[in-house]
């Protein structure tokens, strides 16, 4: 991931009126352009790795894509700045999604459409329990800094512990939750009991997205909205929110934290 980070000198000054000529590590993010049966879906400024999952995620977490089975194939650009699936699709979400965009709360101006019709209907039963305790430690885990984050302080972080634990970073927070969502997705990793712990903070369209792969519980360790603990409540999902330190708050389902 070095290539998109950057050395460069700028001037530091300090409270006390001193100043400094030094290096600073700053991320660069890209425009990943997303093909979807030979014609451009949509551009992302987004970190050039994990591109193929990223795609995957979005088009999961949209309802365009229904099954990792009805890809047909899937390709990274040489120069990882494109992706291109051949697939079996939703025509009717396609549709939609270049119908009506909503500009998201997320950074570098998440854009997402599907936010109607079905996913309302949906409500997640899971059984999964987990211990307070165990919740603890898996934030203790999350909370550990990447190279990447200390290089920079620029990326948001999202963790899937379920069969397996993925880990994405992205300078989008919405990026990295259609990365690691995308990353269980294509390992045909099954996410009914599954953990979404993330950085950033949970607005309606973060808990949509885990909604859409079924995982019954979405941790922060910032805050949420209230259309996001709406959400979460009509759609069954879990909701913990500033999770730091020695608490974290439970907004809906808390059955699910023994």
């Amino acid at each position: 991931m070095s290539d998109f980070v950057h050395n460069l000198r700028m001037l530091k000054i300090s409270r006390d009126g001193s100043s400094q000529m030094t290096q600073d590590c700053v991320i660069e993010e890209q425009r990943i352009a997303f093909y979807l049966n030979g014609t451009k879906l949509l551009s992302v400024m987004s970190l050039p790795y994990h591109q193929d999952a990223h795609f995957v995620g979005f088009l999961m977490n949209e309802g365009v894509l229904d099954s990792i089975n009805d890809i047909i194939s899937l390709e990274i650009a040489s120069d990882g700045l494109s992706v291109y699936m051949q697939a079996h699709i939703k025509e009717d979400k396609l549709a939609h999604l270049h119908k009506e965009k909503t500009l998201t709360t997320g950074c570098c101006v998440g854009v997402s459409a599907n936010f109607d019709g079905e996913i309302t209907q949906k409500f997640i039963a899971s059984n999964m329990r987990i211990s307070a305790k165990e919740l603890f430690a898996l934030l203790d885990e999350f909370s550990k800094p990447s190279e990447l984050f200390l290089q920079t302080g620029c990326v948001h972080k999202a963790m899937l512990v379920c069969e397996r634990t993925f880990i994405s970073e992205d300078v989008g927070r919405h990026n990295a939750i259609d990365k690691v969502i995308g990353n269980a997705r294509l390992s045909r990793t099954d996410m009914r009991d599954a953990i979404l712990l993330v950085s950033g903070r949970l607005s309606m369209e973060m808990v949509i997205k885990a909604a859409m792969s079924d995982i019954p519980m979405v941790v922060s360790r910032s805050a949420t909205t209230n259309l996001g603990i709406r959400s979460a409540q009509l759609l069954g999902v879990t909701l913990v929110g500033f999770a730091r330190g020695d608490t974290f708050n439970v907004y809906t389902h808390p059955s699910r934290i023994v």
